[in-house]
């Protein structure tokens, strides 16, 4: 019997270049993540007000837990907004 032709061709595997992202938070050796600091935490949210993963955002996992604490600090004291417009 004869294989099939399904047009894919084994010899042609896409690859894909997965840039390696590191932890802004450990590059500048910061310890702690502060919620007043609403510059650095606009980063972090979507333009629907919605936190980032850490797939997206490149944090290690520490820093992502202290990074979502902080955005909804700063939504309840009403230093980032909950929508954005």
């Amino acid at each position: 019997m004869r294989k099939r032709m399904t047009g894919r061709t084994p010899e042609r595997k896409k690859r894909r270049f997965i840039r390696e992202r590191k932890c802004r938070f450990c590059g500048e050796k910061i310890d702690h993540v502060d919620y007043k600091r609403s510059d650095i935490l606009q980063r972090y949210i979507t333009e629907r007000g919605k936190i980032l993963t850490r797939r997206f955002s490149g944090n290690c996992a520490k820093h992502q837990r202290q990074v979502a604490a902080a955005v909804k600090r700063a939504r309840f004291l009403a230093l980032l907004p909950y929508i954005k417009e």
